[in-house]
């Protein structure tokens, strides 16, 4: 998940999760082909069965023209909202949020790439976002509201326009990767979620509201060694490291000029953020040299490092006068040589490469079946 603030030229959509939960996604006033996590599941439970693409639409298991990254393209799962799909450590499984299975929020699954097969591991209660295995892939970590109530918890209040909610009841915790033993690791006041754990597997970035602001924090996997990596007025989240551990990519909205701040400050006290202007930014793994890398006042977020450690793969709305379609997009570590990815009419966003750089795993409403339906694909790379 993640959020921002700002003028926006037009509408964003509403989109599934960005490295995680609601805020993970920019959204819309008017209904499009996007994902929304904060919204009610659909009556019929998902499958992840391959069913026929309409005649109108084009086959979502093949690249689209201007697609020359991916070399092929394969659907794992076929309906119902699934997004921020992330690869276990042998690379075998992938784990998951969705709202399949009549759920009214998100709850987290687990899939073998081998067998196709899904399998729910969070326990049912709460609001789950932000999932990942943690070294040795024994284990999982997410983040989840169960422990204030077995609900979802009521959804933003959208009189204040599109907003994202960083529910301060989100705790991180840890269980065997089937599910069992569930076990806290960052509780306390305010939201914790989005974390992500370092490929050199001593590390985990999260984002929390311990501190009245939404920044960015790092532990240890045992959730020892707290420190603040940021320290700017607004939203820091979604956070990733590089494939060496070194550094680490993250989205922002930072309010500018008193009218900026002043409505940030407003929502804020309501656990509110407007995900209507994100930018990509990355620093060291310490903090330091906290440098920009977009600059186009449009949604970009969900950004993930390229294995060579100096391009990221972003999703951004830039594209699109309206701000409705989210696209992928390859830009260098310096801001320079941007090239557009993908080129769905709808949302393609939360992209992961393999450690070899030979795939591309990322959640599309390409060849959806019904409205607001989110899949995720894996996608042979080529650079």
């Amino acid at each position: 998940m993640r959020p921002f603030l700002a003028r926006l030229a037009a509408p964003l959509t509403v989109l599934a999760l960005a490295a995680c939960q609601g805020p993970s996604k920019p959204a819309a006033d008017k209904p499009v082909d996007k994902p929304a996590t904060d919204k009610p599941a659909t009556d019929k439970p998902a499958t992840d069965k391959p069913a026929e693409a309409p005649a109108d639409k084009p086959d979502p298991g093949v690249p689209l023209a201007g697609e020359r990254h991916f070399k092929s393209l394969q659907q794992l799962t076929f309906g119902g909202e699934n997004a921020e799909a992330y690869f276990s450590g042998d690379e075998k499984r992938l784990v998951f949020q969705s709202t399949r299975d009549g759920a009214g929020c998100d709850q987290i699954y687990t899939l073998d790439l081998a067998e196709k097969t899904a399998k729910k591991v969070s326990s049912g209660k709460g609001r789950t976002t932000c999932a990942y295995f943690l070294p040795g892939d024994q284990r999982i970590l997410y983040a989840s509201t169960h422990a204030a109530a077995d609900d979802c918890l009521p959804n933003p209040d959208r009189s204040r326009g599109y907003v994202w909610k960083l529910y301060p009841e989100f705790d991180i915790y840890t269980a065997a990767a089937d599910g069992s033993d569930i076990q806290p690791l960052v509780t306390g006041p305010g939201y914790d979620a989005e974390a992500t754990v370092s490929p050199t597997g001593d590390a985990i970035v999260f984002t929390s509201t311990r501190d009245g602001d939404p920044e960015l924090y790092k532990i240890n996997v045992d959730g020892t060694g707290l420190v603040r990596l940021t320290n700017t007025r607004g939203y820091d989240g979604g956070a990733f490291f590089s494939p060496d551990g070194k550094r680490i990519v993250y989205r922002a909205n930072h309010p500018e000029g008193e009218e900026e701040l002043k409505a940030y400050d407003d929502i804020i006290k309501e656990h509110l953020v407007r995900p209507t202007r994100l930018e990509i930014f990355v620093m060291n793994a310490d903090g330091s040299e906290q440098r920009q890398v977009t600059k186009n006042g449009k949604a970009n977020f969900a950004p993930f490092f390229h294995p060579d450690g100096k391009r990221i793969i972003f999703s951004s709305n830039q594209g699109d006068p309206k701000g409705r379609n989210f696209d992928l997009y390859l830009i260098g570590d310096d801001g320079q040589n941007q090239e557009q990815v993908s080129f769905s009419d709808t949302f393609d966003g939360f992209p992961m490469f393999t450690r070899d750089g030979k795939h591309l795993v990322f959640a599309s409403n390409r060849g959806a079946k019904s409205h607001g339906d989110t899949d995720v694909f894996l996608a042979e790379w080529v650079d």
